[in-house]
């Protein structure tokens, strides 16, 4: 399969990295703030420049720190992430002039065979001038002057990457006609879900979310240890999950821990939280982490509604399995729990995984598949009102004030979460009740378990109100 070209931005902290990866992919995506060290993993992103498209890789800082501390498994990542590219994107920050630093990476990068670009942001006005002429001392050509956040060098910067981009661009084109012209051939029909299943993994900090990650893929892609709240981004990870022959394709998203609104006062904070839950409304399915050695808490619960408010399918999962005690009752005391807190949702899975073993993995993706199935379903409008039909026989509306309420019947509007739309009269006064009897049926019968649905009741016209 031809991919991208694949180009990654490095340099010291606080050059504009993420404002330059946030132009390049058109949005918001990377945390940016005017404090140095915001970005910690590498973040990836579809890149666009005047008609040119790659997979551009945003990194942390780089900084000389022991491999053992956070700022050194940062600084490993940005490594990986160089060595991956086909080419590098060495910023500078043309009004601080060369820094020791800068010229520190700037021999790290000749060290290695990726070609770099050297690109001077924050070149506007005379100090800059001096900044971008002082960059030729790096001893990587002729730099390139940018101000990321107000979009000047683009043009040059479009002239530096051309060569490397255009040979990918012109491979997947090709693979794309030729796709497209199987398609056509064997004039397929639509078959359920397509594309990369979209699955999130969300929960309080320090549940593991990125050390499951890491365990999934089987690569050291997000950097973990023992400190709480170490991710701050929502960072996409492709992935493909071979099984049984077939490869499935997966963008799993690692995000930030959730913790109570009222504990969260750091801006860079509350930046994280917010991205997370744009992560949320991304996923197809979101994967709600447990730590079994805390057990279920009310945060869990919030994340949860949260989750099925937005209308995407939920998994919880108990991590750190390998360690936790009396396992069985744990289990047990958390299903009973969630049967009590999520009372809205009937069958919400719940799974024991372990990211520091891998015990569970398997079967957390088998579901996820298997739920995203459901989420995604359509019943034929003749099955629907047969259930429907026979749901309103055995148990009729209300007759509220003696006036009788008649349903007439229903059709699926929708699918991603499954909704619903039943006709009637004056199915305004239906109460609450009611509502729960359809929705539980409808799961039961129909096969909804597990998912959030939505249920909209209108009025059938009367032709005689006038």
């Amino acid at each position: 399969m031809a991919r991208p070209a694949t180009i990654a931005i490095v340099g010291r902290p606080n050059v504009g990295k993420s404002t330059l990866f946030n132009r390049l992919v058109g949005k918001r995506l990377a945390l940016v703030d005017d404090q140095p060290g915001v970005t910690r993993d590498r973040r990836e992103g579809d890149g666009k420049l005047l008609g040119l498209e790659f997979l551009i890789v945003d990194t942390a800082g780089f900084e000389d720190y022991d491999a053992a501390t956070l700022p050194g498994r940062m600084r490993v990542q940005t490594e990986k992430a160089v060595r991956g590219a086909d080419a590098a994107l060495f910023m500078v920050d043309a009004r601080d002039g060369v820094t020791p630093l800068d010229e520190e990476i700037a021999r790290w990068l000749r060290s290695e065979d990726t070609p770099i670009i050297l690109c001077c942001n924050k070149a506007e006005g005379r100090q800059g001038e001096n900044g971008v002429m002082e960059a030729y001392s790096l001893g990587f050509g002729e730099p390139i002057a940018l101000s990321a956040e107000h979009g000047g060098g683009m043009v040059e910067l479009f002239q530096a990457l051309a060569p490397i981009v255009d040979p990918f661009m012109e491979a997947k084109a090709m693979e794309d006609a030729e796709r497209e012209a199987l398609a056509l051939a064997m004039d397929e029909e639509d078959e359920g879900p397509r594309g990369p299943m979209k699955l999130a993994i969300v929960g309080r900090p320090n549940a593991g979310k990125s050390t499951l990650i890491n365990r999934i893929i089987g690569e050291d892609r997000l950097i973990t240890g023992p400190e709480a709240g170490i991710t701050r981004d929502s960072i996409r990870v492709e992935w493909t999950w071979e099984n049984n022959g077939e490869s499935h394709e997966i963008q799993l998203f690692d995000t930030a821990g959730m913790r109570k609104r009222a504990k969260v006062q750091d801006k860079l904070e509350k930046l994280s939280v917010a991205d997370a839950l744009h992560a949320v409304d991304f996923a197809e399915v979101v994967v709600l982490l447990l730590d079994a050695t805390k057990g279920l808490e009310a945060q869990d619960l919030r994340i949860a509604d949260k989750v099925l408010e937005e209308g995407r399918a939920l998994i919880i999962a108990l991590n750190k399995w390998d360690i936790a005690e009396d396992p069985s009752s744990l289990f047990n005391g958390v299903r009973g729990a969630l049967e009590d807190g999520l009372s809205q949702i009937k069958g919400v899975p719940l799974l024991s995984v372990s990211g520091a073993t891998g015990k569970g993995i398997d079967t957390l993706i088998r579901v996820a598949f298997e739920q995203r199935k459901i989420w995604t379903s359509r019943v034929p409008t003749g099955q629907l009102n047969r259930w429907f039909e026979a749901a309103v026989a055995n148990n009729p509306p209300p007759a509220p004030g003696g006036r009788r309420i008649k349903l007439r019947y229903i059709t699926q509007a929708r699918t991603r979460p499954p909704t619903f739309v039943v006709f009637g009269t004056r199915t305004d006064e239906l109460p609450a009740s009611y509502h729960r009897y359809l929705s539980n049926g409808m799961r039961k019968e129909l096969g909804f378990q597990g998912v959030p649905m939505r249920m909209n009741f209108r009025n059938s016209k009367n032709p005689y109100d006038e």
